[in-house]
């Protein structure tokens, strides 16, 4: 069972930027893919960005991939995501998620992370 957590969201003015972290419980956390997905109000959960195990394979969504990075520092079992330009479109709850497989969709994670709030003012 792999536990993640995250931290860093909060309250940003339109413009912004944030860098959420994930912490994974899994001392062998470069086994899994790791993927970010985010939670609007009354929205269902989208696909935000993903990374292998190595960090080889990286894939965002469209809407932000001219403003987020998403990175892995294995050796502290974290995955991080750092969004710039922040637009209050951006506003959800941002989950962690890992698994086998790298994908861009939430099915293949197993393991999720509680998520972290992010409210862009504008």
């Amino acid at each position: 069972q792999v536990q993640l957590v995250e931290a860093g969201g909060g309250l940003v003015q339109a413009g912004g930027s944030l860098i959420l972290s994930c912490a994974a419980s899994e001392r062998t956390f470069s086994r899994y893919a790791a993927g970010w997905f985010r939670q609007a109000p009354g929205k269902e959960r989208e696909f935000v960005a993903a990374i292998s195990g190595g960090g080889g394979r990286i894939y965002y969504a469209d809407s932000v991939k001219d403003r987020c990075t998403i990175s892995r520092d294995n050796a502290k079992n974290t995955v991080f995501l750092r969004m710039n330009s922040l637009k209050p479109e951006d506003t959800a709850v941002y989950y962690c998620a890992a698994g086998e497989f790298i994908a861009t969709t939430p099915t293949p994670y197993v393991y999720w992370g509680q998520g972290t709030q992010v409210t862009v003012s504008s």
